[in-house]
């Protein structure tokens, strides 16, 4: 749940020391035969998902660092004594690949294309890339179906979405956070709308966010309600040439009110409403 990139450096920081732990503990919550969702106690860190196979064992991101990788590896252990030869990475930022190494030091890393290069995978040695093509990743692990997909510039230019049709379970990545201002990176608020309403059109009863607790289609739903209003209402006052400040200002959110919201990191409704501005001016300068 990292910052634009001009913050990364206080970003990491925060991860690392900073961010308040909500969580009582971590949780290990089984949504289908052999699929797993790891909810982090350290909110610094992401939640993961595991798909346990006869073939091996499929992780979705592995956490901040090789402390919090090991946290997940004792869980997953709890389950299975087999090896991880995939992990997928839903984006490059650090909480979401800082256990790689530990968790799968043999596995097979699964990311975008901008992902892999952001990365450079710098956390884990003589790893094996693949790479999703604009169509997407089926794998066929043990009877369970995982489609692996890029939805298009979103909450960073090459996140990755991980759903298991059989298990009616979505790993979102950063693309949704529950109950949360999401902190944006240079990616795309109408497109990263867009790919959750294809989640949404998706038959979904399990939705692992990036941070935060287990959730259902609803607050799924919820947080892309949120992201819609934001632009509606950045958008329309923008082409009333009304200044940032006063958009901020007027932003009617009371419908979010439990969000979390954290002010000193840019994850803020007038920090959400500020990237979509942004975004507007350079979408008007590239136009003329």
């Amino acid at each position: 749940m990292l910052l634009h990139k001009r913050h990364l450096s206080a970003a990491l920081l925060w991860l690392a020391f900073c961010f308040p732990a909500l969580s009582p503990a971590a949780s290990v919550h089984k949504i289908g035969p052999d699929l797993y969702a790891y909810i982090s106690d350290n909110d610094a860190s992401a939640n993961s998902t595991f798909l346990v196979s006869d073939q091996g064992i499929l992780v979705v991101d592995t956490g901040l660092n090789a402390q919090e990788g090991r946290k997940l590896l004792e869980e997953i252990r709890k389950v299975s004594q087999a090896p991880v030869r995939w992990i997928v990475n839903t984006h490059y930022h650090p909480d979401h690949i800082g256990g790689n190494s530990v968790v799968g030091p043999d596995a097979v890393v699964i990311s975008t294309e901008f992902t892999r290069l952001r990365a450079a995978y710098s956390t884990q040695k003589n790893s094996v890339n693949e790479t999703i093509g604009a169509k997407g990743l089926v794998l066929y692990l043990g009877g369970h179906e995982v489609q692996i997909y890029y939805p298009g510039p979103a909450h960073t230019m090459g996140d990755a979405v991980v759903y298991f049709p059989g298990e009616h379970a979505v790993a979102t990545g950063d693309l949704f956070l529950n109950n949360s201002c999401p902190a944006m990176d240079d990616g795309d608020m109408e497109n990263w709308i867009t790919a959750l309403d294809h989640m949404l059109a998706l038959p979904i009863e399990h939705v692992v966010p990036g941070h935060f607790e287990l959730a259902t289609k609803n607050e799924l739903q919820h947080f892309r309600n949120y992201l819609a209003d934001v632009r509606d209402q950045v958008a329309r006052m923008y082409r009333q040439g009304i200044p940032l400040k006063k958009i901020q200002a007027s932003l009617a959110l009371d419908a979010y009110k439990k969000f979390r919201q954290y002010p000193q990191y840019e994850a803020t409704f007038k920090d959400n409403a500020a990237a979509y501005y942004r975004q507007l001016e350079k979408r008007q300068m590239q136009q003329h």
